[in-house]
């Protein structure tokens, strides 16, 4: 290649381009392509100063001249290589796929395959003796194959002037093991019905008496306790039948096995899963903190409610006081709400509060809410101050006081 001129016109840098092309053309070795590439570079440079230049009857044909420009940096892309770095890059992108990916029995066999394939292929152009890995895990023993198989590639220290033949045969291999895994079988592959066939969802169906068979199921599952399975359809079915049904049929199940889900759900303000919880009646921490977030939520009184009597059945004692503020709550059904979930709780905490609500509350719907918590707390302050309002104005309240009286009486 001719050196550079001093003075950029449209006729020089064309030749240049041309001796660039032509050195391309004739390169033989990394190190041959190394000064091409310098020279194009240099090459781009000028032509961008050209374009700069104030001269808008070239400037078209400079920017012909550019494209070609970028076409010939193709082109020595193109003539580089072959890099066992590529083989490299390839396995390391095969090995993270399988470490994503959720695979199917069959899947994990085209696995095995693909990679037993490639590492014989590998072996002969190596001269290695990779073999699959002994691990439990399939997934674990793929993947500590595929290091190995990254470390023998870069022990070998392919040249890619000397031993292109050889890194050629490895990109073959490893763009065949690339092809063969995307091909096996993941979950997604399957449809919803696939994917629970070959979980054993239906295996409960001798005969279906109910339509669709995946709600016949379902009923058989929770009949037989089986909390994975209507686990399972409540994560799998696309469905808001599918979805209501099982989430009764936890409701009535009330398992601990599905504590986790309902939290996760109940983080997004799912009633339902919030009444699971309270069903299960286990006073888990994440259980409650999530919970009592939503006990000042004076924005969806509907989750009030129903986030009380869950920390109610809970029997959460960490949720005594934000309860108790809600007492004295503008919504008298809240109020009231308020006071049952403080009933079962059975805290004597809540006492004075109850208490409190009992003698000054106008709404006597509250007031009986309060009386009726007295008495689930049970003690004798709570019975006392339940059992002065035997001759009350309203009758629910009365009859609280009239059961509070003989439960303070003493035992003949």
């Amino acid at each position: 290649m001719s050196d550079e001129p001093d003075e950029l016109t449209l006729d020089s840098l064309r030749e240049r381009l041309e001796a660039v092309a032509a050195a391309l053309e004739d390169a033989e070795t990394e190190a041959d392509l190394d000064e091409v590439e310098a020279a194009l570079e240099d090459l781009e440079g000028d032509v961008e100063e050209a374009l700069d230049e104030d001269d808008e009857d070239e400037d078209e044909e400079i920017e012909e001249l550019e494209d070609e420009v970028d076409a010939l940096g193709d082109d020595l892309e193109d003539a580089r290589g072959p890099y066992a770095e590529d083989a490299i890059a390839t396995i390391e992108d095969v090995g993270d796929e399988i470490e994503s990916e959720t695979w199917t029995e069959q899947g994990e066999s085209d696995l095995r395959a693909a990679v037993e394939a490639a590492l014989e292929d590998i072996n002969a152009v190596l001269g290695t003796s990779l073999s699959l890995a002994d691990d439990e895990a399939l997934a674990e023993r793929l993947l500590a194959t595929l290091e190995e198989t990254v470390a023998a590639i870069e022990d070998a220290d392919l040249d890619p002037d000397e031993d292109d033949e050889e890194i050629e045969a490895l990109l073959e291999a490893t763009d065949a093991l690339e092809s063969e895994v995307d091909d096996a079988q993941t979950w997604d592959d399957l449809s919803v019905r696939q994917q629970l066939q070959a979980q054993g969802y239906y295996d409960v169906l001798e005969h279906v008496k109910d339509f669709p068979p995946e709600w016949h199921a379902l009923k058989v599952h929770e009949k037989r306790g089986n909390v994975d399975m209507v686990l399972l359809a409540l994560e799998t079915f696309d469905s808001d039948f599918m979805e209501e049904h099982a989430l009764e049929a936890l409701e009535r199940m009330g398992p601990e096995e599905a504590i986790e889900p309902m939290v996760q759900r109940a983080g997004r303000r799912d009633q339902d899963a919030i009444t699971i919880l309270g069903k299960i009646g286990v006073e888990d921490e994440d259980v409650v903190e999530t919970l009592v977030d939503y006990v000042d939520s004076d924005s969806n009184p509907l989750l009030q409610k129903v986030t009380f009597k869950a920390l109610g059945e809970i029997g959460a004692e960490d949720a005594v006081q934000p309860l108790a503020d809600q007492l004295v709550a503008e919504n008298l059904e809240i109020r009231s709400a308020a006071a049952r979930a403080l009933g079962l709780i059975g805290d004597t905490r809540a006492t004075a509060p109850l208490a409190d609500v009992l003698a000054d509350d106008e709404d006597d719907t509250a007031r009986a809410s309060a009386a009726w918590a007295l008495n689930q707390i049970g003690t004798e302050a709570a019975l006392t101050e339940v059992a002065a309002y035997d001759d009350d104005r309203a009758y629910l309240v009365q009859a609280e006081a009239e059961k509070a009286g003989p439960a303070l009486e003493p035992a003949a």
